[in-house]
C-alpha cells in the first residue's frame, strides 16, 4: 500500500530523470520519473509524494501539487440584511374560485424564483464582457479517472513458499526494507541476546542468505506489479505504468519477465500516443467552449514531460487567454487564469487587452505569487517580480461565495 512522505526536489538529469530526499532530511533518496511531477516543479521543491516502499528501495508512484497550510480554520461569513425585522410573519393570501390548495404558493415561489434568476443574470451581465455570444456552449468531453496500480501477491508467495521454513523470518524482512532492514533486525536481536545472556546470531551468515534472496523476492515483487499493470494496460494511470515499465529496465530477468516487460514498453508507447491526441483534442474542445483557464491548465499537463503544445493550438490558446483578459473580466477569472498561465508554456507569449481599472488586492496578491514567472503582466499591474517569494509564503486569500463566471469555469 502506498504511503505518503514530504520529498525535496534536489537535481533534475537530462534523461528527465529526477533526484529527491526526504524533506528537511538526507535520508531516505532515491530518483522518480519527471512524468509525475506537477508543472512548474524545480530544484528546491517540497512536494506531498505518494511512494512504494519496495526491497529495492523506495518508488514515488505519484506527486501531488502544493497546497497553502492553513493557519486558522474556515469560517462562515454570515452578513444578513442588515434590517431589523419580526422573527416571524404572517400573511394570509385569500384564494381565487379557480385555485386549487397550494397554488398561490406555487406561484409565488415561482416569481420569487424567476427574480432571483432575472438579478443574478444581470449582476453577472455586468461583471462580464458585453460582447461575449450568448447561446449554448460546445460540450466538452468528461474523461473517466484512470485506474491506479492494484499489485497482488501471486509471485511474491510463490517464492515464499518455496523458502525454508527457518528462512522465512528472512523475507519478511526483505520484504520490509531490503537487506539493510535484515541487519537492523540482527542488531537488534543480538542486542536482546547480549544483554540476556543468549548465544548471539552469526550476522554475515544471515546476510548471506538474504543478498541470496533478495534478487528473487525483488524479481517477483516486479512481477506482480507488471501483471497488473498488464491487465488494465488500457486504463491504467499512466504514471503508474511508466513507474513499472522504469522498474523494470534496469532490473535482471529470467524469461518470463522479459516478455512482460516488452509487452509494458510496448503498451506504454501506444499509451503515451493516445493520451497525446486525447490531450490536444481535450485543449481544443475547451477552447472551442470558452474554458480558456482549463486549456491553460491541460496545457502544462502533458502526457509526456516536455512534449509542447501544436503550433495552431498554441496560437489558438494564446488568442483565447489574450482576448479574454479584458479590464472588465471578472477579477476572480483574471486571478485563476494567471495561476494558470503561470505553468503553461505559452506563458511568455500571452498579452492580455487590458487590466481592471481598480484590481482588488485579492487580484494583486495573485499576480505577486507569479510576477517572476509572468514578468510581463506583473508589469502591467506595476509589481515588482522580487515580490513573488515573499508573496508565496503567505497564506493564499480564501476563496469568497460568488456565482461562477458565465465567460470561463477554472
Amino acid at each position: 500500500m502506498p504511503r505518503r512522505l514530504e520529498i525535496e526536489l534536489t537535481s533534475e538529469r537530462p534523461d528527465g530523470t529526477w533526484t529527491w530526499r526526504a524533506a528537511g532530511a538526507k535520508q531516505p533518496k532515491g530518483e522518480l520519473d519527471g512524468g509525475v511531477l506537477p508543472g512548474g516543479a524545480k530544484v528546491g521543491d517540497v512536494l506531498r509524494a505518494d511512494a512504494e516502499f519496495l526491497i529495492d528501495g523506495i518508488e514515488i508512484t505519484a506527486v501531488l501539487p502544493p497546497k497553502g497550510a492553513r493557519k486558522e480554520p474556515e469560517r462562515i461569513e454570515i452578513t444578513g440584511s442588515g434590517r431589523e425585522e419580526p422573527l416571524v410573519t404572517t400573511q394570509l393570501v385569500q384564494r381565487g374560485r379557480g385555485d386549487r390548495p397550494g397554488r398561490g404558493r406555487d406561484r409565488d415561489r415561482d416569481s420569487n424564483r424567476g427574480q432571483r434568476r432575472d438579478r443574478r443574470g444581470g449582476e453577472r451581465d455586468r461583471s462580464e464582457r458585453g460582447d461575449r455570444p450568448r447561446g449554448p456552449r460546445p460540450e466538452v468531453p468528461e474523461r473517466p479517472r484512470p485506474k491506479r496500480l492494484r499489485p497482488g501477491r501471486t509471485h511474491r508467495n510463490a517464492v515464499i513458499d518455496g523458502v525454508p521454513v527457518e528462512q522465512r523470518p528472512i523475507a519478511d524482512q526483505l520484504l520490509r526494507g531490503g537487506v539493510p532492514a535484515v541487519r537492523e533486525a540482527i542488531a537488534k536481536q543480538n542486542a536482546e541476546a547480549a544483554a540476556n545472556g543468549r548465544p548471539q546470531v552469526p550476522t554475515d551468515q544471515v546476510v548471506a542468505m538474504a543478498e541470496a534472496l533478495h534478487p528473487k523476492l525483488r524479481d517477483a515483487e516486479w512481477k506482480d506489479r507488471a501483471a497488473a499493470a498488464i491487465a488494465d494496460i488500457d486504463d491504467l494511470d499512466l504514471r503508474d505504468l511508466r513507474s513499472v515499465v522504469v522498474a523494470g529496465d534496469g532490473a535482471v530477468h529470467d524469461d518470463e519477465a522479459r516478455e512482460m516487460l516488452d509487452q509494458l514498453r510496448t503498451g506504454l508507447t501506444r499509451r503515451v500516443e493516445e493520451e497525446h491526441a486525447t490531450w490536444v483534442a481535450d485543449i481544443a474542445a475547451n477552447l472551442d467552449a470558452g474554458r480558456f483557464v482549463r486549456a491553460l491548465r491541460l496545457s502544462s499537463r502533458p502526457p509526456k514531460a516536455g512534449t509542447p503544445v501544436p503550433t495552431e493550438l498554441s496560437s489558438r490558446l494564446v488568442a483565447a487567454v489574450s482576448e479574454g483578459l479584458t479590464p472588465t473580466t471578472n477579477q476572480e477569472l483574471w486571478a485563476a487564469a494567471l495561476d494558470a498561465l503561470a505553468f503553461s508554456p505559452v506563458r511568455q507569449q500571452v498579452v492580455p487587452a487590458g487590466r481592471p481599472e481598480t484590481p482588488t488586492e485579492d487580484l494583486l496578491e495573485a499576480v505577486r505569487r507569479v510576477a517572476d514567472r509572468l514578468p510581463k503582466i506583473a508589469e502591467l499591474f506595476g509589481v515588482d517580480p522580487s515580490e513573488a517569494a515573499a508573496a508565496k509564503r503567505r497564506r493564499p486569500p480564501r476563496a469568497k461565495a460568488a456565482p461562477a463566471p458565465a465567460a470561463d469555469q477554472p
